[in-house]
């Protein structure tokens, strides 16, 4: 299929590639590249690093997921997902941590690429994404508050509720100007989504403020005052210091970030499929990701995904091949060259604003209010995930989140597990089923049939113990009938084999009925199907049942 290809979409869609198609990317990648730059320094800050360090992510990894992404129009770069993880990781294990961790990342990803894993991010349930990306948009927005009121605190905690405790012990610093400023960007934002979508308000939001701040000479902090001089230089590649007490620790914020990127970049590529009418490579996608990742970090960039705003803004503006991603990188590349300086202007409440707009957009607030209204157990998840995400972080509401989904999907399978006795045979059960229509209505004497329905693990077996006791009475055939009955795992066989066990030692003939295909073949690889006999198995009831007819007689 073609999506589990891996083959860069770049090299299937330059076939019959047309001058007017290679304008449209290239101005939707300078469109693009003008989205990304405001954004790119805000979330590098947010994350707790230099501003350069979102620029130089947004290049290097953006050209190369494009280059060699499974998608006609995926743009990477980096996210506001990334940002709760990143500082928890610079808090702990500084700078090198980070790009030790991104790296290992990009691995993680380039080696689920190649073993095929991009249809298996299916299998994380919605609840769980849902809950973590409000749980970030939260934090995400929290984060604003010191630069958007303009408080004046050295050290903000990365701990949710210590951070805030931290706003209301300095609120006394609270900056009017700061404020004000960032107060016009939000307008200013909100407001030009109904005048026009050419521009990008974050943009607009950004120049006017700037100016304001320049030349009314007011008391705002920016870029510049915070960070300092800005450089206009391409970063060159280190390898990091690598031991094995590092990797071991950083092993599971790297399969967070890869997992995270990996959920992000393939949503935003069945978004984009549906808007352009094509179909991604999922690991191809995730491939892509992973060497992005792998070259950002080697680069001290951080990490990066699919973001899903700017892919659908390169959509919107006529980008149909991967051209428009690699211009958007190769412009952003040009801007820093010519013009990194210049941001050091723009003023922190403005970036506060960009953010703020940026979590809300992410919250999906409706998705998750729509949520609270499915069944107990979804909603469980959903709040503990969001939740853990906004108390704790997001390693522990990912790891909590997928074991209580996974048990409580189990307690539902095993809830849908049924085990029926039969006292005689019914056969308008039947009546659309040729084969299994018979005229019987009493079971031969001395025969006991179970109706098995349901998946059969070791969540279910409990349900078996009937047939168990059932099997040590005074009867001369057990029949399973186990139509119903989609797969077998391990534990559950072992209980099988103790139902055929115990009708041995109590003289009891077992028959087994319209076994399927997975069950059939955990019985004959365990060998229980030699001890039960070819004979005892059969593909409808109405045979088991003439099969027990047999028995009986002969031991009559």
């Amino acid at each position: 299929m073609d999506n589990e290809r891996i083959k860069p979409k770049l090299f299937s869609v330059l076939k019959g590639y047309t001058r007017q198609q290679l304008i449209k990317d290239i101005i939707s990648g300078i469109i693009v590249a003008i989205i990304a730059l405001p954004l790119s320094i805000a979330l590098a800050i947010a994350s707790g690093v230099t501003p350069e360090k979102g620029i130089h992510t947004a290049i290097i990894a953006g050209f190369i997921i494009s280059f060699l992404g499974g998608s006609r129009v995926q743009i990477g770069g980096p996210t506001a997902a990334f940002v709760v993880i990143i500082v928890g990781i610079i808090e702990q294990y500084g700078t090198s941590g980070l790009v030790l961790a991104t790296i290992m990342a990009g691995i993680i990803l380039v080696i689920m690429g190649l073993f095929r894993f991009g249809t298996l991010i299916k299998f994380i349930p919605g609840t769980i994404t849902v809950g973590f990306t409000a749980g970030i948009a939260v934090t995400l927005f929290t984060q604003q508050l010191k630069d958007f009121f303009g408080l004046t605190i050295e050290n903000v905690p990365s701990e949710f509720l210590p951070k805030i405790k931290s706003y209301v012990d300095h609120w006394d610093t609270f900056n009017k100007e700061a404020l004000l400023i960032g107060g016009i960007a939000l307008v200013i934002m909100i407001v030009w989504n109904y005048i026009t979508d050419k521009i990008p308000g974050s943009l607009v939001a950004i120049v006017v403020t700037t100016l304001i701040v320049k030349f009314v000479d007011m008391d705002v902090n920016t870029i510049g005052s915070v960070y300092g001089t800005l450089s206009s230089k391409f970063p060159t590649p280190e390898i990091p210091d690598v031991t094995f007490k590092m990797v071991k620790e950083l092993i599971s914020p790297a399969f967070t970030i890869a997992i995270l990127a990996a959920i992000e970049s393939l949503l935003s590529c069945v978004v984009s499929d549906s808007m352009v009418g094509s179909r991604h490579r999922s690991n191809m996608e995730l491939v892509a990701q992973g060497v992005g990742n792998v070259c950002s970090g080697l680069f001290g960039g951080i990490p990066a995904t699919g973001a899903i705003a700017r892919t659908a803004a390169n959509v919107k503006n006529g980008g149909r091949t991967p051209i428009a991603g690699m211009v958007h990188a190769i412009v952003l590349a040009l801007i820093m060259v010519l013009l990194m300086p210049t941001a050091a202007l723009i003023p922190m409440p403005t970036l506060a604003a960009v953010l703020i707009i940026v979590a809300y957009n992410m919250c999906g607030w409706r998705e998750f209010v729509a949520m609270l209204k499915a069944p107990k157990s979804d909603v469980l998840v959903l709040v503990t995930t969001f939740g853990l995400t906004i108390i704790f972080d997001l390693v522990v509401a990912i790891e909590v989140g997928m074991v209580m989904a996974a048990m409580l999907f189990l307690n539902r399978m095993a809830n849908v597990t049924d085990v029926r006795k039969w006292t005689e045979y019914d056969d308008s059960e039947d009546v659309n089923t040729e084969n299994d229509n018979i005229n019987l209505t009493k079971l031969p004497d001395k025969t006991v049939v179970y109706e098995i329905s349901g998946p059969l693990f070791f969540g279910a077996t409990n349900k078996l113990l009937d047939i168990v006791a059932e099997a040590k009475k005074d009867n001369n055939v057990m029949i399973l009938r186990m139509r119903s009955v989609p797969a077998l795992d391990s534990t559950a066989f072992k209980t099988l084999e103790n139902i055929y066990e115990q009708c041995e030692k109590s003289d009891i003939r077992l028959i087994l009925s319209h076994v399927n295909e997975q069950p059939l073949s955990v019985i004959k690889k365990q060998g229980l199907y030699n001890k039960i006999g070819k004979d005892n198995f059969k593909p409808h009831i109405k045979e088991a049942i003439e099969r027990a007819e047999e028995i009986v007689s002969d031991k009559k």
